[in-house]
C-alpha cells in the first residue's frame, strides 16, 4: 500500500521509486526527475499501428519490405511480465483484437511527473479488420487497482493511470482488464509530443475547432472555431487544451481524437503512402515516438488491416456519469452499468453494439 507521508498535502501519496527514494505522487501521480531521453530509431511507426495499416494492393509489399527490415529495431517492452495468467480474462470473441494505448506528452508544458500515462485507449480491432473502435479511457477514471508484483501499491481505489505510476505496463494491463473485463493482447505505448514532427511530414492536417479559445500556453494562439490547417506544433497545442472548457478533460480527450483521426485522414489521402521520399520522412519522423510489446508484429497488423480509413475508425469514450470527488481528489466517475454492458459488447465483437452503446 502507498502510505501517507507526514509532509505529503491531502491527495498526495509517496511510492518506492526504482532507487528505492520515496517518490511523491499527486492523486495517483509520481512527481519526479523525468525519465532518460530515449533514441529517436528505438522506437518505430506510431502510424504503422493506425496508418499502414491502410496500405493497399501492391504497396502493402513494399511497405512489408520496409517493415521488414526495421522491425528488429523496434523497442520493446514486456508488458505482460508478472501479469497471473489465471486473473486474466478469456478472450470471448475468437479473431478480434484488442490493443491498450498507452499515451504520454513528454513536453506538455503542464507535466509535472515523469512515469505517468496522460492517454489510455483501448482499440478493438474486429474479427473481420474491416474497422476498429479506439475507446478512450478517462485518465482520472475511479477504479480498483490491484495490488503491483512486488507487493508495495496498489491493492484500493484510486485513479486508473496511477497503476502506471505504481507498476509499470504489467500492472496498467492488469487494472484495464480488471475494470473492463476485456482481455488485452497487446500493447503499444506513445509520446504524443512525436505527434509535432510527425504532421509536419504530413504537411499540416485540418481540424475543427468546436468553438473560438485562446491557448494557455505560450505563444497563447488563438484557435478559430471551424476548420482550419494546422502545422505540428499548432495541432499539439491543441490536443493539449482543456481548461477553457466546461467538460475540462473530457474536451482534451476529444482533441486529440480529432488529431489522431486527422493524421490517419491525411496520411492516407495525402499520397504519402504511394511516395516512397514522402513514407520515408513520415516514418522518420514517427520512430521515436512508440514502443511495443514483445509479440506485436507491425507487419501482420498492417498486412491485416490495410482496408481500415478514417471513416471507418469510431472514436468513443468509456461510459462515465461525469466528474466528482472522492476525499480531496477530483476523480471521473464510472458509470458502472452502462460500462458492463458496453464492454460486454467490446468482448463479444459486436461492432454495431460498441458504436451505438458509445454514442449514449
Amino acid at each position: 500500500m502507498p502510505r501517507h507521508n507526514e509532509t505529503a498535502q491531502p491527495g498526495e501519496y509517496y511510492s518506492t521509486g526504482t532507487a528505492g527514494q520515496p517518490q511523491r505522487v499527486d492523486d495517483g501521480e509520481p512527481v519526479g526527475s523525468p525519465p532518460p531521453r530515449r533514441r529517436r530509431w528505438r522506437r518505430i511507426l506510431l502510424i504503422s499501428l493506425l496508418v499502414l495499416t491502410l496500405v493497399g494492393g501492391g504497396a502493402v509489399v513494399a511497405g512489408g519490405l520496409y517493415l521488414r527490415s526495421v522491425e528488429g529495431d523496434i523497442d520493446r517492452v514486456d508488458a505482460f511480465q508478472g501479469v497471473p495468467e489465471e486473473g486474466r480474462p478469456q478472450a470471448a470473441a475468437e479473431g478480434a483484437m484488442n490493443i491498450m494505448i498507452l499515451g504520454s506528452d513528454s513536453r506538455d508544458p503542464e507535466k509535472t511527473s515523469g512515469s505517468r500515462t496522460d492517454t489510455i485507449i483501448l482499440a478493438h480491432l474486429p474479427k473481420d479488420r474491416k474497422s476498429a473502435q479506439l475507446i478512450s479511457i478517462p485518465r482520472d477514471t475511479w477504479v480498483s487497482v490491484p495490488r503491483s508484483a512486488d507487493g508495495n501499491n496498489g491493492g484500493r481505489d484510486a485513479k486508473i493511470n496511477a497503476a502506471y505510476a505504481w507498476g509499470g505496463v504489467p500492472l496498467m494491463v492488469q487494472t484495464v482488464e480488471s475494470f473492463t473485463k476485456v482481455r488485452v493482447d497487446h500493447v503499444a505505448l506513445i509520446d504524443f509530443a512525436g505527434f509535432k514532427e510527425i504532421i509536419d511530414a504530413l504537411g499540416g492536417v485540418d481540424i475543427n475547432s468546436e468553438k473560438t479559445f485562446t491557448s494557455i500556453h505560450p505563444p497563447f494562439r488563438t484557435f478559430n472555431k471551424g476548420m482550419q490547417r494546422m502545422d505540428g506544433e499548432a495541432a499539439l497545442d491543441y490536443s493539449r487544451q482543456r481548461k477553457q472548457f466546461a467538460d475540462g478533460d473530457f474536451a482534451r480527450i476529444r482533441h486529440q481524437q480529432q488529431v489522431i483521426r486527422a493524421i490517419i485522414d491525411k496520411a492516407s489521402s495525402g499520397g504519402i503512402i504511394t511516395n516512397p521520399g514522402k513514407l520515408n520522412s513520415f516514418l522518420k519522423a514517427t520512430s521515436s515516438a512508440v514502443s511495443v510489446d514483445k509479440d506485436l508484429s507491425l507487419l501482420d497488423m498492417a498486412t491485416q488491416m490495410r482496408g481500415v480509413r478514417g471513416g471507418n475508425m469510431t472514436f468513443v469514450t468509456s461510459p462515465t456519469k461525469g466528474t466528482g470527488r472522492v476525499g480531496s481528489e477530483s476523480v471521473v466517475l464510472a458509470d458502472n452499468g452502462r460500462v458492463k454492458t458496453f464492454y460486454d459488447a467490446v468482448r463479444r465483437d459486436s461492432v454495431g453494439e460498441i458504436v451505438a452503446l458509445g454514442k449514449k
